[in-house]
């Protein structure tokens, strides 16, 4: 039961706030002493709080995933665990990641209490609004990475700013072209905001945010020595997630990188690519 609970909290998308160590890690700062673990509470933190918003978006959408042939399986739409049992676990979390968040900084409170707003917000309304639903995933990106900023005391470039939220637009864009290609007609019925979207509109989102991608990374890799030759990796990269979406397969990022072989592979020559260009 206890196993039971915690996939509840998805601890596969944790990776996602591993975004708060990109601005140290991109500023060839990552493995001075100390920094490292300068992270730990900000991430807990974040996994807190992002555990949390999960749990409410599975308590406000429990009875559609009821009728999903893979989200039926879940704690709360399974009633495995009831709703009242979800409602003081996610309550805990959000109060334990934003004291947590208190012991940071003053900045990386208000940070993360933002991320929390967004994340309320989009499980109550705005992932039923077209394109502000997209706009509300990727602003926790965004945060993330402001965050680890703050945490870290390192600046961030326009174009690496650019760069994060456009492939956060990307890669939320290509997750709903897949569930409403897998879903079919019943999309609308377990996202409000795929009934809404006319055809075509969401799959040349996708491949417009995936062009202006490539085109702020290699911007931000001009002044970054050698990680301009990451460039050709990073387009492998989007090529092979619109393939992959585009043949019908999950397009959930971490699902996506996790499951992948090639991307997962991609994944990791590119932190092995920078940690060549600006750590040798």
């Amino acid at each position: 039961m206890i196993l039971i609970r915690f996939t509840m909290l998805r601890p596969s998308q944790w990776l996602k706030n591993l975004m708060l160590f990109f601005p140290p890690f991109l500023a060839g700062q990552i493995f001075l002493p100390g920094v490292a673990i300068r992270g730990t509470v900000p991430f807990i933190a974040f996994c807190l709080v992002s555990s949390a918003g999960y749990i409410l978006n599975d308590l406000m959408d429990r009875h559609k995933d009821v009728l999903h042939p893979q989200k039926c399986l879940r704690p709360i739409p399974s009633g495995v665990v009831s709703l009242s049992e979800a409602g003081v676990i996610s309550a805990v979390l959000l109060m334990s990641g934003l004291v947590s968040a208190g012991f940071i900084s003053y900045r990386f409170l208000l940070l993360l209490a933002g991320y929390a707003l967004i994340s309320i917000s989009y499980s109550l309304l705005l992932k039923s609004i077209p394109i502000v639903d997209i706009f509300s995933i990727s602003a926790g990106f965004l945060i993330r990475l402001q965050a680890g900023a703050e945490s870290f005391h390192v600046p961030i470039s326009p174009w690496l700013f650019l760069t994060v939220f456009l492939l956060a637009v990307f890669l939320s864009t290509g997750k709903r072209v897949s569930e409403s290609r897998s879903l079919g007609n019943m999309a609308g019925n377990h996202r409000a905001s795929l009934a809404h979207y006319p055809p075509g509109f969401l799959d040349g989102t996708m491949y417009m945010t995936g062009s202006a991608v490539l085109v702020t990374y290699a911007m931000y890799t001009l002044n970054k020595q050698m990680l301009i030759y990451s460039v050709p990796l990073c387009f492998f990269g989007l090529l092979r997630y619109m393939f992959r979406v585009s043949s019908g397969k999950c397009g959930d990022p971490t699902e996506s990188l996790l499951k992948d072989r090639l991307l997962f592979v991609v994944g990791v020559l590119w932190v092995l690519m920078v940690v060549w260009s600006i750590y040798s």
